[in-house]
C-alpha cells in the first residue's frame, strides 16, 4: 500500500494534465499560425506556383495504316527512315539554350546552323514557317532523311550532342509499285491546323497537335481509319518546365490498312498508255488550227462494269505525292501550284470538266425513245442542218440518207440528232415553254446521272453541268451585268454572244438544244460520270456509286469491314432500249463503225466490244478526244484535252489497256498466262496470322523493248522516289514497323 496521500497524487496528476493541455494548444496554436501564413500572407505567391505545375503530353504518332490494291501491293505504305530529332527541353537547360549543339548538328546533317535552329523554335503567330507546332515537351524532328553514317556519329559522340537522338522512324512512302503512281487517287498527307484541332476536340476522332491529316484522295476520305490512335505519355512539371513524375501513358494504337479495287498493274498501263497517247497526238497537226495538238491534259478510268469498282483510274499531268512526305519544299509547291503546272493535283478523272461530243449521243438516243421515236424508225443523215441562216454539219460533212439511232450511233450522224433536239424543244413551245414541257432531252441527261456527282468515295468530285431552263435561268442571273458590259451589237463572235445573252440569256433557244443533242453548247461531264453511265448501260441498268476502297482491314488482321458497291439508281429506260443501245455501241467497232479501224483483229465472238467515239469542241480550243467502251466486265472511258478526235487520239490507248488486261496480241490471239485482268478481282487478299498481307510481285509496265526494263519512262511531274530511298527498309504490308 503507498505511502502518498491521495491529496498530493490527485494534484500530480491535475499539474501533467495541465501541461499537456499547454502542449496541445501550443501545437494548435502554431499549426493556426504556419495555415495563416501560407494561406492569407503568402496565398497569392504559393496559388501562383501550384499553377505554373501541370501535367504536359509527348505523343508518339500512331503508325498510319497501308493503302494496297485489290492483291494486296502496298501503293501507299510506310519505311523505317533514320529521324534525327531534338529535345528542346534540354536544349533550354544549357547556357547557351543549345546553340552549340544545333550548329555542331548542322555540320554533321550538311544543313546551314540557321536552318537547324529555325526548325525546333515553336510556332507562334509572329514566327514564319520552318517551325515547330507541337509539343514543346517532345523531341522535335529535324530531318527525316539522315542517312547511317549520320546517325552513328551522332550516337558515337553523345557527349556533343546532349538532347540529339537519331532513331529508326515510320514514314509515310507512295510505293509506286510497277511505276503506278496513283497520285491523285492516293492524295497526300500535311501537318493539321489549328482550325481542324478545334473542329474535332469534341469529337469521336480528335486530333492531335502532330497529326498528319489527308488533304486530298484516299488518305482523306479514309483518314480516319488510317490514321489510328496515337500514344501519349502524360508528365508533370513544375512551372520551369522540370518534369517531376510520369503521370500516365497511353500506348499507341496502328492504322487500319484499306484495301482498294484498284489493281496496280492495269494501274501501271493506264498511267502509261494516256501518257503515250497524249505525247504522240503532240506530233500531230491539227487541220483545223494548223498547228501541232496541244494534248495539255487527260484522264481514263477502268471500271468493272456490274459493280461500279474502279479497277484504275490515272490523269494526266502527273506528280509524286513523295514530294510531300517531310513537308514539301517552296519550289516543289510551287511546280504543283503554279499557273505553268497545269495543275497537276486535280484528279481529272472527278474533276476536269468538258463537252462530252458524241458520247453523249447515247443519252440522246435514250431521251429519244423516252419522247416517242422509235429506236429502229428512219432518220435522215444529212450532211447538214439549218436553222435560219446557221447551218450545223455533219462530221466532215458526210451524210448516209435515212439511218435508225442505232446507225446514228454507227455512223456518229450529227444531223439526226440535231433534228431530234429541235423537234422536241418545238414540241415543248419552244422560247416560251408549256406548262407541261417533258424536257425529255435534258429530264433523261439528269437520269443518267448526269449533272451531279457519281458519289465516288473521293473528295472534291464536281457535278458537271446539264444546262436546261433552270440552269440557264440561274445563270443568266448570275452573269447578266457582265454581258451587258462586253456585249456590242453586230462586234466580234464573243461581243455579239455576250449581246444576246445579256437581252434574251435566260432563254432556251433552238441553237441550244440543237447543240445540246450531241453533247456541245453548255454541257459539262466528267470521265467518272460517262464511266458509270456507259457500266450501267453495260450491265443492264444499274447505276452504281463508284467505288476505290473495297475494305478496311484491322492492323492484326481479325477485323474486316468490307465496303459494299452502292446501287444509286436506275437507267430511265427500259430492257429493249438498253439492248438496242448494245447493239448500236458494238457496231461502232464492226465494219463501218467509227471505231472500227482501232479494234481490227479485236475477237467480238469471244470478248463482245462496244465502244463510242466522241470529239467535242470548245471555243478558242483545239478539240477534245473522247472514247466510251465496254465489255461484259470492263467499262474504260477516255479523255485528252485539246487532243483531237476520240478513235484518233485515244482509240488506240483504250485498246492497248484492254489488250494488257485480257492478254491479247495484235491480232486478237489471247494468252491467259500474259492476261493481267481476264475477269475481275472479287476476293480480298490473304492474311497472315499475325495481320500482315504479303504482296505479290509486280513487274514495270514495258511495252517498248527499245527501253531498258530499269529505265524510268518520262512522264509529266515529278521523278518517281524509288522505293525504301532514302532511308532504310519498308514494312511489309500491314505489319507495322
Amino acid at each position: 500500500m503507498s505511502n502518498i496521500p491521495e491529496t498530493g497524487r490527485t494534484q500530480r496528476v491535475q499539474i501533467r494534465l495541465i501541461v499537456i493541455q499547454v502542449l496541445v494548444f501550443s501545437l494548435l496554436l502554431t499549426l493556426g499560425g504556419r495555415l495563416w501564413y501560407l494561406q492569407i500572407r503568402n496565398g497569392d505567391e504559393y496559388t501562383a506556383e501550384a499553377a505554373g505545375n501541370g501535367v504536359q503530353q509527348v505523343v508518339q504518332p500512331a503508325v498510319r495504316g497501308s493503302i494496297l490494291d485489290a492483291r494486296g501491293v502496298p501503293l501507299a505504305d510506310n519505311e523505317t527512315r533514320l529521324v534525327v530529332s531534338a529535345s528542346r527541353t534540354e536544349l533550354l537547360k544549357m547556357k547557351d539554350d543549345g546553340v552549340a549543339v544545333l550548329t555542331r548538328l548542322a555540320e554533321v546533317l550538311d544543313m546551314k546552323p540557321e536552318e537547324v535552329r529555325d526548325k525546333v523554335r515553336l510556332c507562334d503567330s509572329q514566327t514564319p514557317q520552318p517551325c515547330w507546332n507541337g509539343s514543346p515537351y517532345q523531341p522535335i524532328p529535324v530531318t527525316d532523311e539522315a542517312t547511317t553514317q549520320q546517325a552513328l556519329q551522332i550516337r558515337e559522340r553523345a557527349e556533343d550532342f546532349p538532347g540529339i537522338t537519331a532513331e529508326p522512324t515510320a514514314v509515310r512512302r507512295y510505293a509506286a509499285p510497277g511505276r503506278a503512281r496513283t497520285a491523285q487517287v492516293l492524295g497526300y498527307l500535311s501537318p493539321v491546323t489549328d482550325e481542324e484541332l478545334t473542329k474535332a476536340q469534341d469529337s469521336d476522332s480528335p486530333y492531335l497537335r502532330s497529326d498528319q491529316v489527308g488533304r486530298s484522295g484516299l488518305e482523306r476520305t479514309y483518314d480516319q481509319e488510317l490514321r489510328g490512335k496515337a500514344g501519349v505519355t502524360r508528365y508533370e512539371v513544375d512551372n520551369l518546365g522540370r518534369v517531376m513524375g510520369e503521370a500516365e501513358n497511353d500506348p499507341a494504337v496502328p492504322g487500319s490498312n484499306v484495301v482498294t479495287s484498284i489493281d496496280a498493274r492495269v494501274q501501271a498501263v493506264a498511267e502509261y498508255e494516256l501518257h503515250q497517247a497524249m505525247k504522240t497526238v503532240r506530233q500531230e497537226t491539227d487541220k483545223i488550227t494548223g498547228r501541232k495538238y496541244e494534248a495539255d491534259s487527260g484522264a481514263v478510268v477502268v471500271m468493272e462494269s456490274k459493280t461500279g469498282r474502279i479497277v484504275s483510274m490515272a490523269s494526266q499531268p502527273d506528280y509524286d505525292p513523295n514530294a510531300w512526305v517531310g513537308g514539301i519544299s517552296g519550289k516543289e509547291y510551287a511546280k504543283l501550284t503554279g499557273k505553268n503546272s497545269n495543275y497537276p493535283l486535280l484528279n481529272r478523272a472527278i474533276q476536269g470538266q468538258a463537252p462530252a461530243g458524241s458520247i453523249f449521243k447515247v443519252v440522246s438516243a435514250s431521251a429519244a425513245v423516252r419522247a416517242g421515236y422509235p429506236f429502229d424508225g428512219r432518220y435522215n443523215c444529212s450532211s447538214s442542218y439549218s436553222l435560219g441562216s446557221r447551218s450545223f454539219a455533219n462530221f466532215e460533212s458526210q451524210g448516209h440518207g435515212p439511218i435508225t439511232l442505232g446507225e446514228a450511233l454507227k455512223y456518229s450522224c450529227n444531223t439526226v440528232f440535231y433534228r431530234l433536239g429541235h423537234q422536241e424543244w418545238q414540241r415543248d413551245g419552244g422560247i416560251k415553254p408549256k406548262k407541261d414541257a417533258k424536257d425529255w432531252f435534258y429530264r433523261t441527261a439528269r437520269d443518267f446521272g448526269l449533272g451531279d456527282e457519281t458519289g465516288i468515295d473521293l473528295p472534291n468530285e464536281v457535278k458537271g453541268r446539264i444546262p436546261d431552263r433552270e440552269w440557264k435561268q440561274d445563270f443568266w442571273e448570275a452573269n447578266k451585268d457582265a454581258w451587258c458590259k462586253q456585249g456590242k451589237k453586230g462586234g466580234t463572235y464573243v461581243q455579239q454572244i455576250a449581246y444576246e445573252s445579256c437581252l434574251e440569256g435566260n432563254q432556251l433557244k433552238a441553237y441550244d438544244s440543237i447543240n445540246y443533242a450531241i453533247g456541245q453548247g453548255d454541257v459539262l461531264v466528267t470521265p467518272i460520270q460517262m464511266a458509270t453511265a456507259y457500266a450501267a448501260i453495260s450491265n443492264g441498268g444499274t447505276l452504281h456509286a463508284p467505288t476505290v476502297g473495297k475494305a478496311v482491314i484491322s492492323p492484326d488482321g481479325k477485323k474486316v469491314e468490307r465496303i459494299e458497291p452502292q446501287v444509286t439508281g436506275k437507267l430511265p429506260i427500259d430492257a429493249q432500249t438498253i439492248s438496242d443501245l448494245d447493239k448500236g455501241l458494238r457496231s461502232v467497232v464492226e465494219p463501218g463503225g467509227t471505231a472500227a479501224w482501232r479494234f481490227g483483229g479485236w475477237p467480238q465472238d469471244k470478248i463482245p466490244m462496244r465502244a463510242k467515239t466522241g470529239t467535242a469542241q470548245v471555243y478558242g480550243k483545239q478539240t477534245t478526244s473522247w472514247f466510251a467502251t465496254y465489255t461484259d466486265d470492263y467499262t474504260i472511258v477516255m479523255t485528252i484535252s485539246q487532243g483531237g478526235t476520240g478513235s484518233g487520239a485515244s482509240g488506240p490507248a483504250v485498246r492497248k489497256i484492254y489488250d494488257a488486261i485480257y492478254g491479247l496480241d495484235a491480232e486478237g490471239n489471247q494468252d491467259l498466262e500474259r492476261a493481267l485482268l481476264p475477269q475481275p478481282q472479287k476476293a480480298l487478299p490473304k492474311i497472315q496470322p499475325d495481320g500482315s498481307i504479303p504482296a505479290p510481285e509486280i513487274k514495270p509496265y514495258n511495252p517498248d523493248p527499245a527501253q531498258p526494263e530499269g529505265e524510268e519512262p518520262e512522264i509529266e511531274g515529278l521523278p518517281v522516289r524509288p522505293a525504301g530511298q532514302p532511308g532504310l527498309t519498308g514494312s511489309p504490308a500491314g505489319r507495322q514497323p
